[in-house]
């Protein structure tokens, strides 16, 4: 792709992420002179792939970016691949956010719980991104499947709703002074490795369309739920030989059980992620009993 041709991409990248109002806001944002933004886009005004109020024909602008080799095949629309970058971009950063809340488990550390709950925020605000370019997409590309890109919400919506699960476990940072016990300490170190590989798993599946990832995210949902049971009966078994007169100390096992119970969310919230892949890409629906009852 020549210079030129770069500098277009990145124009058109601005219109389709930033919606800017006039050549003026372009021109500065990217660095360069308002004449140069007319001389590119004046091509694709005419042909109608960019119209008036910089806004962006989607279908034309695939045939556009195909000869400039940007996209690889039919499921790389520039629809969805604005959404992909959006969701790629909110799973990074949700990882992020249960490592730190983990973190701060682990090294009893309220600075970092504090930090990962605050995190919360620019996840929430990666969920309104999404649903509003979703919207802009169906809205200004005629030819998408809506059902299809509806399912985008659905997975950024499971995203937030991991790092609702993520401020769970940060909030027991925060609220006990209890260290936890070195058995069930290395139970919650294994369910959040294996919770880390599910996210990964499932995104992959959905970003990329591995759906034969399925099997593999099975056999560590399965792990994640062994690690839980076994996690409870040393919980218990603690809890025996706690005087119930107690009251930081009941307190303090509620609190270890909500991450113990994050932990297998997440797990079930990966798996209907993948379920959600294997919909968009292979167009088998998804079940309609909720997991919980299945």
């Amino acid at each position: 792709m020549t210079k030129r041709d770069n500098t277009l991409k990145e124009i058109l990248d601005l219109i389709l992420y930033e919606n800017p109002s006039t050549q003026e806001e372009i021109a500065e944002t990217l660095g360069i002179s308002r004449r140069y933004v007319t001389k590119l886009l004046q091509p694709l005004v005419k042909d109608g792939t960019v119209k008036r109020a910089y806004m962006i024909d989607l279908k034309s602008y695939e045939k556009f970016t195909s000869q400039m080799h940007d996209v690889s095949g039919p499921k790389n629309s520039v629809g969805n691949a604005l959404l992909n970058d959006l969701l790629v971009n909110m799973a990074r950063h949700v990882h992020s956010q249960l490592e730190t809340s983990f973190d701060a488990v682990l090294e009893n550390d309220e600075e970092k719980a504090n930090k990962a709950l605050e995190m919360d925020f620019a996840t929430n605000n990666m969920v309104e991104k999404i649903r509003t370019s979703v919207e802009t997409i169906v809205s200004i590309n005629y030819h998408s499947e809506f059902s299809k890109s509806v399912i985008y919400n659905e997975v950024a919506y499971d995203l937030e709703r991991i790092g609702d699960y993520c401020g769970h476990i940060a909030k027991f940072a925060i609220n006990e002074i209890y260290d936890i016990h070195k058995d069930i300490l290395k139970k919650l170190k294994k369910m959040y490795k294996t919770a880390q590989k599910m996210i990964r798993l499932s995104m992959k599946a959905f970003i990329d369309g591995e759906t034969d990832l399925k099997d593999d995210l099975m056999e560590l949902e399965e792990s994640i739920h062994i690690l839980q049971s076994k996690s409870i009966n040393l919980i218990a078994t603690q809890m025996t030989e706690t005087s119930f007169d107690e009251k930081e100390r009941s307190n303090y096992f509620i609190y270890l059980f909500r991450v113990i119970k994050a932990f297998e969310r997440i797990g079930d919230i990966c798996v209907e992620i993948m379920d959600a892949a294997i919909e968009f890409h292979d167009n088998i629906p998804r079940p309609t009993t909720p997991r919980t009852f299945r």
